[in-house]
């Protein structure tokens, strides 16, 4: 694996963080100011249509970033993702051929591209390997997400193999954090959990239902350490090849759902179980020996992460 200069990125780059309103887009956007970044390039969806590939590239030829993180998409938990798959396919297509086509054609000088772990097969050997994809049948219930992830993937690919095009992807595993989304129709499991059980705790509830057998097991990274290792990768990697970004341990939802429990002190509140819902994808645990030998490791401890975001939730209306 080769590497490029760390100060490839100055302070003062034009970089355009593509979804910075997003749970991640916003945590790269702080990051990049902790660090004083003065040029940095954001566009609300009313201002910039980023499923329009007319509109992105007149942006792109007026402003001409430097760099980009392409962290927009449409995404949702197992429910949105089963029940609206061609919102999922076409938009994130959509939005990802428009800008790595105009970024290319307009001289950016590196893309880092933000896949998702759902783009390896449903039963890859635990902990997935980078070398998993295209391996074997995806987990249905989200099938039509990871099919345009793969296609982003590839999409970086091609336009470095032909045009060289210097684009990375990156490849992280469950997130949550500050700027969740904690609609319990279209939320991911954690901060779902986070949401009945403080709903539960309010209303007196005797007990609060988990989808499914609460076996499967998952692996969660805090959104503040992936923008850490965004920011540190671009600087530092330069190939083709993906890259798992992670904690390399996980969690049974089950346990997950009794540490939420305890986060919101809602102790005596019992977890039963719909198991007439789906479980999903039985472990999706990554290896992420590539990314450690790369020198970036997750700092975030899961229970102290899990504090940290409730404590965000209730300040924000929770």
């Amino acid at each position: 694996m080769s590497t490029v200069a760390v100060s490839e990125m100055s302070v003062g780059s034009r970089i355009f963080v593509a979804g910075h309103r997003g749970l991640v887009g916003s945590a790269i956007v702080r990051r990049l100011e902790r660090e004083g970044h003065r040029s940095i390039l954001v566009r609300t969806r009313s201002e910039l249509d980023l499923t329009d590939p007319r509109a992105v590239l007149a942006f792109f030829e007026r402003e001409r970033p430097e760099y980009v993180f392409l962290a927009a998409a449409k995404v949702g938990g197992i429910l949105a993702n089963d029940s609206r798959p061609a919102e999922f396919i076409r938009d994130n297509l959509l939005i990802q051929s428009a800008v790595i086509d105009a970024a290319y054609r307009t001289g950016t000088r590196k893309l880092l591209f933000l896949g998702s772990s759902c783009i390896y097969p449903k039963f890859a050997p635990q902990p997935i390997r980078e070398d998993s994809l295209l391996t074997g049948a995806l987990e249905p219930t989200n099938q039509a997400y990871a099919v345009a992830k793969i296609a982003g993937i590839e999409m970086i690919r091609s336009y470095r193999k032909q045009y060289g095009f210097r684009g990375i992807c990156l490849q992280p595993t469950n997130l949550y954090g500050p700027g969740d989304n904690f609609d319990l129709e279209s939320s991911h499991v954690l901060p779902a959990l986070l949401r009945k059980f403080h709903e539960a705790k309010l209303a007196g509830a005797k007990s609060v239902t988990l989808w499914g057998t609460g076996t499967p097991r998952r692996e969660f990274l805090h959104v503040d350490d992936l923008a850490d290792a965004c920011v540190y990768l671009l600087q530092r990697y330069d190939e083709s090849e993906i890259v798992n970004v992670g904690v390399g341990e996980d969690i049974s939802i089950r346990e997950l759902a009794e540490m939420v429990r305890d986060v919101v002190g809602n102790g005596d509140c019992e977890i039963t179980q719909d198991t007439s819902r789906p479980d999903g994808t039985p472990r999706k645990l990554l290896d992420v020996s590539k990314l450690h030998a790369l020198g970036w490791k997750a700092r975030i401890p899961l229970r102290e992460g899990i504090a940290s975001t409730y404590d965000w939730f209730l300040a924000n209306g929770g």
